[in-house]
């Protein structure tokens, strides 16, 4: 990086002056500017920063489970030109990323689907799929055999759970979404498996779901329906248009057959969400964005202890333990995000942008 200085250097002349008889000598004062280039220490460079679960409880890095890294990428001009941001859990010695979202699912269209037993006294039901994944969030799975049967398997986003469907040959697909029950009865989706306990509603009985549909749980559930393969629809869309939005194909209201697949919906699961973060920052000025999180927001604020610890602890009235914004976003992503903007911050640190001091340490 060049850093240009401009000094003002002052230069005397003398003249002489003639009037008459009488000669006067006068200092003429020139002012000339110069520009003097300074080489300086370039910022361009890779740098990396983390944060770690059991930090706040003293946990050191070297020994977490669980961290979260973001490696960023300057020019001399400070503006980030890549980035990658991975989530690492740590599982029977072996470190694997949880927004890999490679599945293996297998499906028995023979089983009948069975509710889960919800609340404190959690008990898997019976599902017609087996799923091995490191990702859940925001899974669909889909197939249709030769025989027009079909199944459709979505994990709901606010309670956590694997909600499926039994689609027989010869099911009414002109029904609508919202006449579809998600309360456990026989012939709508049933909510076999929790497939994260950090659900934001757990109920503690189906009964509670009564009269909701798949895309409306929830207010939050509106991230589905904001964006990916279920954009646009309702609870007056068909059943039809809900699995023609996952891939399948129909001839005269028939489902046309269809191996098994998988995706993610929103805006597509962890890894989905990490992109977009990518994508966010990608082409910004570091000293224009020196965190993913917008700290002055009061209830983000009232939420900093003072060791700059984020949601730990009794919290004042007003306060969060969550940064996250499933409406706007924070910084392109619809995940809770205090943890990854530490992560980012240290990266500045790195680069030496901001101090340790100015890292604020979210909750993981």
């Amino acid at each position: 990086m060049k850093k240009i200085l401009v000094f003002g250097l002052i230069l005397f002349s003398s003249v002489t002056l003639v009037a008459c008889t009488k000669t006067v000598e006068v200092d003429k004062i020139v002012y000339e500017d110069k520009i003097v280039e300074v080489e300086v220490e370039s910022i361009a460079g890779t740098y990396v920063g983390y944060s770690w679960k059991g930090e706040a409880t003293g946990t050191l890095l070297e020994n977490a489970s669980q961290k979260i890294e973001t490696t960023i990428t300057l020019d001399e001009d400070g503006i980030i030109t890549d980035a990658k941001i991975l989530f690492w859990k740590m599982k029977d010695g072996s470190w694997y990323t949880r927004q890999d979202g490679t599945a293996r699912i297998s499906v028995d269209l023979g089983v009948t689907p069975v509710a889960a037993t919800p609340g404190s006294s959690y008990a898997k039901g019976t599902s017609m799929f087996s799923v091995d994944t490191h990702d859940m969030m925001s899974l669909y799975s889909v197939v249709v055999d030769d025989s027009g049967n079909a199944a459709l398997l979505i994990v709901e986003p606010v309670t956590r759970y694997q909600f499926e469907i039994s689609l027989p040959n010869g099911y009414d697909y002109t029904q609508t979404v919202g006449d579809i029950t998600v309360d456990g009865t026989v012939d709508g989706f049933i909510p076999t498996v929790r497939t994260s306990s950090s659900g934001l509603n757990k109920p503690g009985s189906w009964t509670e779901l009564a009269g909701k549909d798949i895309l409306s749980i929830h207010y939050y559930d509106h991230v589905m329906t904001d964006a990916g393969v279920f954009a646009g629809l309702t609870g007056t869309s068909t059943m039809q248009e809900l699995l023609e939005a996952v891939g399948v194909e129909f001839t005269a209201g028939v489902p046309n057959e269809l191996a098994l697949d998988y995706g993610r919906h929103s805006i597509g699961g962890w890894e989905g969400n990490y992109a977009a973060i990518e994508q966010f920052i990608i082409g910004k000025d570091v000293n224009d964005i020196t965190s993913l999180v917008d700290w002055t927001v009061e209830r983000y604020d009232l939420g900093i202890d003072e060791n700059n610890f984020f949601g730990f602890g009794d919290l004042v009235a007003g306060a969060s333990k969550t940064a996250q914004d499933s409406g706007d976003g924070i910084a392109g992503a619809t995940v809770r995000m205090s943890r990854e903007s530490t992560s980012f911050q240290r990266a500045l640190v790195a680069a030496g942008i901001i101090n340790e001091e100015d890292v604020i340490k979210g909750r993981f």
